[in-house]
């Protein structure tokens, strides 16, 4: 894991260092960082990968007066981003490969200046784990930043092309089969007409017509009430629905009972407090239940009208 830092690498001058290297194919464009230091003159990212290649000493390489010339570079770079309109992109992505080279950069020469002993707990494991996992981030912007170049080279190249819309060719259009039609001009209008013919609106109300509700009258129900009270004599709301099938038949015997109290053909009672009432025959035990039916009605009907 550490061989590479300690095989001594050979030193480049200024006059031999390699600008790019064919192997890498890491080239960069002219308008990229290039440095022009005592040992070294070349894009900024082949300095990494010659020293990872051990042909140059990270010692004899000046991170400041790599850094200076980055930032002059960066306002150099800035301004003519304003003076041209552009987003800014451009400076934002060199600022981030020059962070991640210049600190992988600065870890590796930290490593072979400061004294190297023996390595006597965990600690000096996890700084040579932590410098690894530094430039193996390192290989992966890369290896981004070369797809993400090669995308874009493809996306404008790609852009410029344009689908030529022609009739088919006649070599290929006597290929086609012929078309058999087994139907008249005739048959196809009359396709035509029932597919534009206006469909009618979906129906959107339900009818009621299939329903049939119970034969049940206010009348019917008082005529019931009274023979029970006749048989039994005194009785209770509860007495006289026990029979009931519906609750249909519940509602309309209890407005049957509202409507002969109100006629005073019958009477409640009530022995104690909160007691059931007790439901009976007024005095005359004879009445007519039409009646009851006919005051039922009229009374709907006024309230219906108000």
């Amino acid at each position: 894991m550490s061989a590479v830092l300690r095989e001594e690498p050979s030193v480049q001058t200024a006059a031999d260092s390699p600008a790019t290297d064919p192997e890498s194919g890491a080239e960069e464009s002219a308008g990229g960082f290039r440095l022009a230091l005592d040992n070294f003159n070349g894009p900024f990212d082949v300095l990494l990968h010659l020293i990872t290649k051990r042909e140059l000493d990270i010692t004899e390489v000046a991170l400041a007066e790599v850094t200076d010339e980055f930032i002059a570079y960066l306002r150099e770079l800035q301004a003519r981003s304003l003076y041209e309109g552009d987003d800014g992109m451009k400076v934002l992505d060199e600022t981030t490969e020059f962070l991640v080279v210049a600190s992988t950069l600065l870890d590796l020469k930290a490593a072979r200046l400061l004294p190297r002993g023996e390595m006597a707990d965990e600690e000096d494991f996890e700084l040579l784990e932590a410098r690894d996992l530094l430039f193996a981030r390192l290989l992966q912007y890369k290896a981004f930043k070369t797809a993400a170049e090669f995308l874009g080279g493809r996306y404008e190249s790609e852009g410029a092309r344009k689908p030529r819309e022609v009739a088919l060719e006649p070599q290929f259009a006597a290929l086609l089969p012929e078309l058999v039609f087994n139907i008249s001009a005739q048959r196809f209008a009359q396709i035509a007409a029932a597919a534009l013919e206006p469909k009618p609106e979906p129906q959107t109300e339900v009818g009621l017509g299939h329903l049939h509700g119970a034969n049940v009258t206010i009348a019917a129900e008082a005529e019931a009430i009274a023979g029970m009270l006749r048989e039994h004599g005194a009785m209770d709301f509860t007495a006289l629905v026990a029979d009931a099938q519906l609750h249909l038949v519940v509602v309309v015997r209890f407005l049957a009972l509202l409507e002969m109290f109100r006629q005073k053909v019958i009477v409640f009672e009530q022995q104690h407090p909160l007691g059931d009432l007790q439901i009976s025959l007024a005095g005359e035990s004879d009445f007519d239940a039409e009646a009851v039916q006919d005051d039922y009605d009229a009374s709907e009907g006024e309230g219906d009208h108000e």
